[in-house]
């Protein structure tokens, strides 16, 4: 009889055991899975991130080609709303033309009555800018991007001034939204496009080879 209950006894033991072992493996199982679960899910969200942070930054330069349309148009007010929504209140913009003059304004307020004073300056009717080659370069909250920019500025139905330069620009994400915190252009040119008058008797014996009048516009430099 005390054999059996030590038999017993001992046989409870060996299954406590190994119900404890098993127990305990489980568990070890089943952290390993939730932590690989975890990390897995840590890249996906990276990976998914990556290139809607790029698609929300180069949206900024769609952005600011509208503004800089607006107040193209005349429309100052449309043109500094729109600028909000592109860079952070504290944004510092800079223009360096081709001569290596260059004006700096603090804040998109300020920047767009520079704009609107070279604009109202120069005689423009309406403008168009055009955003190309745009390279981003993300890291966590920051970027940098550079884009090309081809800008028509239309001072009659004869003449036009042509800008084509390099924007660079740093970016950052506050509060889940992209906007650029400076932004410089690099100007290689700024030039008139000009053609004979329509009314003139030479507009109808230009030919392909007819060269074009090409002058450096007189470009207003606050200071």
């Amino acid at each position: 009889m005390r054999w059996g209950l030590m038999l017993l006894v001992e046989g409870g033991r060996i299954v406590s055991k190994a119900i404890s072992f098993l127990l305990h493996r489980i568990t070890l199982i089943v952290l390993a899975v939730a932590f690989v679960l975890f990390i897995g899910g840590r890249f996906e969200q990276a990976n998914a991130t990556q290139p809607n942070a790029e698609i929300e930054i180069q949206k900024l330069t769609s952005c600011y080609a509208l503004g800089t349309d607006a107040i193209g148009r005349g429309n100052l007010l449309d043109g500094k709303n729109i600028y909000r929504d592109c860079f952070t209140q504290d944004a510092v913009l800079t223009a360096i033309f081709p001569d290596g003059a260059s004006e700096t304004r603090y804040g998109t307020d300020a920047w767009a009555d520079f704009v609107y004073s070279v604009f109202q300056g120069n005689g423009y009717q309406t403008t168009q800018h055009l955003m190309g080659t745009i390279n981003i370069s993300v890291e966590n909250n920051q970027a940098t991007m550079t884009s090309y920019l081809h800008a028509t500025h239309k001072r009659s139905p004869t003449s036009i001034d042509v800008a084509n330069g390099t924007y660079e620009d740093q970016v950052v994400n506050i509060n889940g939204r992209w906007k650029i915190r400076n932004r410089t252009l690099k100007l290689i040119d700024f030039l008139n496009l000009s053609s004979p008058s329509t009314n003139s008797s030479s507009a109808n014996s230009r030919t392909i080879n007819s060269p074009t009048t090409l002058t450096i516009p007189n470009i207003p430099h606050l200071k």
